[in-house]
């Protein structure tokens, strides 16, 4: 067991999670927002609430940018790098935003519209500049385009729009940058979305350039689908650029991950390190978050994340990939499924303590958050100032 353990703290050394802007701030459904006084309302106290979880987790370096949200414009991309050395935590994918606006109610890159496309491109060009003064390398692009009733739109031509406009993005990527399209079979589009799988998604990036990936959100997906084999198909095509980490009950509920099923997300990390196991490369993906805590406390519910990820990723380490491989070939079903169930219920948190004391890190990062009082700072300064603002009637 000691050479597993070295294995995992080698493995969780190098598993750098990023965290979303958007998931420290004030959320809801579709209903309504709710509201809780500690949340993030300006780019300041985002950056400071993602600086708390890679400062208790060590694992967050890097924080998700939405352009519309964060930088609007030249001030915020200065404020962006004085707050990341300001808060210990670097400028990290950059999100366009082309679903947000009144006009793109009938899409954007696939709009009918030439003067809407126009624009809609124009801004997917201009975060990817921002991405190049960031210093940013992933530009991640999700559109909601689609229609919503039959006849109403030529699915072919809007096709066609979406490929020419992602292949003049491609065009546009500096040297080391990369774009990663993401996909989703519904909503808002509910008759057809423009990029509705795994399998448009590897299209649209093929077709756009070889910088281009597909990034896969772990909740943008039917129930029952299995998310794995589509790691698995994108990892043989080395096409598979990042994830979005979230869970669902339905289908895009942004739960925290692991909340429904965390052996899902083992199972997708198994799949991830038997390629690695077998190629002897590094699988170049980029683990990001994007979930809507509604109700649990923002930095909380990040911390619970992290922690969950570090633990099923330390779980999928342990895996004995050389009996795995000899079961599956020499077909002994029951040993090549134990091999899965061996690994995931070992109770890696001793290991997991280990590592976080070994680098001057708390071993329990969510108990020691707590004990700072962070929250309850932030309640009463900002609390304080939303008050002010709004009785939120």
């Amino acid at each position: 067991m000691p050479a597993k353990t070295n294995a995992v703290q080698n493995a969780l050394s190098s598993f750098q999670i990023e965290l979303p802007s958007w998931g420290f701030a004030d959320t809801g459904t579709r209903f309504g927002k709710f509201y809780q006084e500690s949340a993030a309302s300006t780019l300041e106290e985002k950056f400071s609430d993602a600086g708390q979880v890679h400062k208790f987790t060590g694992a967050c370096p890097t924080v998700a940018l939405h352009v519309l949200w964060d930088i609007p414009g030249e001030t915020e991309i200065q404020a962006v790098k004085k707050l990341s050395e300001r808060f210990g935590v670097a400028p990290g994918s950059i999100n366009p935003n082309v679903f947000q606006d009144q006009e793109y109610k009938h899409g954007s890159l696939a709009n009918e519209r030439p003067e809407i496309r126009k624009r809609a491109l124009d801004h997917v060009l201009q975060s990817v500049s921002a991405a190049s003064r960031l210093g940013s390398r992933d530009i991640v692009l999700w559109l909601a385009d689609g229609s919503n009733y039959p006849a109403t739109a030529n699915i072919r031509h809007r096709k066609q729009r979406i490929s020419e406009a992602l292949r003049s993005a491609h065009d546009a990527l500096g040297l080391n940058q990369r774009l990663l399209i993401e996909y989703k079979p519904f909503e808002p589009a509910f008759y057809h979305t423009d990029i509705g799988d795994w399998g448009m998604a590897l299209l649209l990036a093929r077709s756009a350039g070889n910088k281009a990936k597909v990034l896969v959100d772990t909740g943008h997906h039917y129930a029952s689908q299995n998310i794995e084999q589509i790691v698995a198909w994108l990892l043989a095509e080395e096409m598979l650029g990042g994830f979005h980490f979230n869970d669902r009950r339905y289908a895009d509920d942004d739960l925290t991950l692991g909340s429904i099923d965390p052996y899902q997300i083992f199972r997708v990390f198994a799949e991830i390190l038997h390629w690695e196991w077998e190629t002897g490369r590094r699988a170049d993906i980029a683990y990001m978050v994007d979930q809507s805590h509604n109700l649990k406390n923002k930095i909380e519910a990040m911390i619970q994340t992290v922690m969950t990820a570090q633990s099923l990723y330390a779980k999928a380490v342990l895996i004995d990939q050389q009996a795995l491989a000899s079961a599956r070939n020499e077909q002994r079903l029951i040993d090549a499924e134990n091999c899965y169930k061996d690994a995931f219920e070992t109770d890696c948190r001793p290991i997991l303590r280990e590592w976080r004391h070994a680098r001057g890190l708390p071993e329990d990062p969510l108990r020691a958050f707590r004990d700072s009082g962070y929250t309850e700072r932030a309640s009463r300064e900002r609390g304080a100032r939303k008050r002010s603002v709004s009785s939120y009637a």
